[in-house]
């Protein structure tokens, strides 16, 4: 599956995003996707990912409870809700699928990658 990421931008603090990533050449629905965020100069980290098979979430925990990962098959786009955002939220954000039914924080469980959307907070 080919994934497109798009939806980033400079938001002040305390503000939200939505991010989208679109999908095509592939079974969208029976995916698993992610999202993960990148800074310069370090590893790339887990953000939030949904199994497709129950839709059961896994968040990383410094956005537990301001992001949301949620999905529709129908657009084949999967979003991530960003709200109460913080400067530490700056980032490059990618987002992701596995054939896998998981919700795994670990990087190399991802084969498919979109592009990076660039993430701004800043007053």
């Amino acid at each position: 599956v080919q994934l497109q990421a798009s939806g980033g931008g400079l938001v002040q603090p305390g503000g939200s995003l939505r991010l989208s990533c679109t999908a095509s050449g592939g079974t969208f629905s029976r995916s698993s996707v992610a999202w993960f965020r990148q800074t310069p100069g370090k590893e790339r980290t887990f953000v939030a990912a949904l199994r497709w098979s129950n839709s059961i979430a896994n968040y990383a925990d410094s956005v537990k409870g301001r992001f949301t990962i949620s999905r529709d098959n129908a657009k084949n786009t999967a979003y991530l809700r960003m709200n109460n955002l913080k400067p530490e939220d700056t980032a490059v954000y990618y987002c992701a699928a596995s054939v896998i039914s998981t919700t795994s924080p670990h990087i190399g469980t991802w084969r498919s990658w979109g592009q990076g959307t660039l993430v701004t907070v800043s007053s």
